[in-house]
């Protein structure tokens, strides 16, 4: 199937294991293999992610699959409740 990048830009990004990532904001390509390498993220789930930069990219290798939302591999680690607490 051929689409259009610019529908993948605003779509929500849940892991396999239904948590949530983030939302696209860009994709990142490389022109000479013409493939996308990353996706761009600037509203992103925090407790999964930690990041002190507005921003972050996720590697599209992650991407499971794309439709009305993006489905990627839940890579990220699970915090406990004591780290979660140190946190607040």
């Amino acid at each position: 199937m051929i689409g259009e990048i610019s529908s993948v830009i605003g779509l929500r990004i849940y892991t396999d294991e239904g948590r949530y990532v983030g939302k696209v904001e860009d994709l990142v390509i490389d022109i000479e293999k013409r493939m996308i390498t990353g996706i761009a993220m600037t509203e992103y789930n925090r407790v999964l992610i930690e990041a002190k930069s507005s921003g972050v990219i996720l590697p599209y290798r992650l991407v499971k699959s794309v439709g009305d939302i993006v489905i990627v591999k839940d890579i990220f680690r699970k915090k406990s409740r004591e780290e979660e607490k140190e946190q607040d």
